[in-house]
């Protein structure tokens, strides 16, 4: 494995700062474990963030893509297994950037309900809590931009017959999002320590071809 794509959503809603935004800036160029990390900031806006992913795919050949999320409330990075074919931004009083709002659409019509993650969860977790920073897998990826450019590239690998590793990691809030008023006793988690978290779990990446069958214990419910 050479290039890693590692895509890191914008500024959305009612988060000022996005951790996906800052941790990808933060490990564009960096080489780990052989493999160079190529970032890219996508806008959080439904459909277009799908095209933007897939053209940097495109644009860079990369042998694997890693996309980076927010969500508020959880206390540990998070790697999503499941990818649904189902947008409901309502449920969250949300809209894209671009000012839309999806309720119960689908991401492709002539698309399965859902598509599982071929990034190694199990390994990258494992790797993440043995350096110290909380980790855990999740079944539910929400149903906003995430799961929506989530399921999106998983569809376009699939259509197009491309191999490769895919998946979505979801960050807790930034210390300064969480302190924002309406954000009051919700977890949060620095740069620094998501970045390292992150450095961790594509080390795993680039180490497991096939996922560790090694059980993970679970805390994460939601």
């Amino acid at each position: 494995m050479k290039t890693i794509l590692l895509t890191g959503f914008e500024a959305f809603g009612t988060t000022p700062v996005n951790p996906a935004e800052q941790v990808a800036r933060r490990l564009d160029g960096e080489s780990i474990a052989g493999a160079t990390i190529v970032s890219r900031i996508i806008p959080n806006t439904f459909f277009v963030c799908i095209d933007t992913v897939r053209d940097a795919l495109r644009e860079i050949g990369a042998d694997a893509v890693v996309m980076l999320g927010e969500f508020g409330g959880r206390a540990t990075i998070s790697v999503e297994r499941f990818a649904l074919n189902f947008n409901d931004s309502t449920r969250y009083g949300l809209k894209d950037n671009a000012g839309v709002s999806l309720q119960g659409e689908p991401t492709a019509p002539d698309g399965p309900l859902a598509y599982q993650s071929t990034l190694p969860v199990r390994a990258m977790v494992t790797a993440m809590r043995a350096g110290g920073i909380p980790a855990d897998i999740s079944d539910a990826p929400g149903t906003f931009c995430c799961n929506h450019l989530f399921y999106g590239m998983l569809h376009h690998l699939a259509v197009t017959g491309q191999n490769i590793p895919a998946g979505w990691i979801h960050l807790p809030h930034l210390p300064e999002v969480a302190a924002l008023e309406h954000n009051l006793g919700a977890p949060s988690m620095s740069v620094a320590t998501a970045a390292k978290g992150l450095r961790l779990a594509l080390t795993a990446l680039v180490e497991h071809p096939q996922d560790s069958d090694v059980p993970v214990s679970g805390r994460l419910q939601v």
